[in-house]
């Protein structure tokens, strides 16, 4: 199955979402000490996410390609993928989160949920489908041994 909307541009759309409910919801404002440290610990934790699973992949010289998962030509399940299965969206998720503590709204965790809640059902979800009919079984144990998120 063939992806229609790159996960970096859902994160974008999602964080829109985030600015705009900031901008007019006139309730859930908060602040707090050490928030500024906690954007940067998050900012800087999904950075590093994100980077350790792209250089995984290309070390095992398959592909980083969200939009097409039939392209992938090695399971990797070692490093940061024996803790989660899609490192790269978790890595985007925390970037949501930095991103809604520094607004300062706490109904922003609620656009994150959505955020977790779309990319489950319209780019997992299929390239889970994808990844069982290319490796099968090895996939499926994966599967059971490792979350989807953390």
């Amino acid at each position: 199955m063939k992806m229609k909307v790159p996960p970096a541009l859902v994160m974008l759309v999602f964080g829109v979402l985030m600015y705009v409910l900031d901008r007019f919801l006139p309730v859930g404002e908060f602040d707090f000490f050490g928030k500024h440290w906690l954007i940067w610990f998050l900012f800087g934790l999904g950075s590093l996410v994100i980077l350790i699973s792209v250089i995984q992949f290309l070390i095992q010289k398959t592909t980083t390609d969200p939009l097409n998962p039939n392209k992938t030509s090695k399971l990797v399940t070692n490093g940061i993928y024996n803790f989660t299965r899609n490192p790269m969206y978790l890595g985007m998720l925390l970037f949501l989160l930095a991103y809604g503590l520094n607004l300062g709204n706490a109904f922003n965790t609620l656009v994150a949920a959505g955020f977790v809640s779309y990319m489950n059902h319209f780019q997992i979800k299929p390239e889970e489908e994808a990844l069982k009919k290319i490796f099968g079984q090895e996939y499926n144990i994966y599967c059971k041994l490792t979350r989807r998120w953390f």
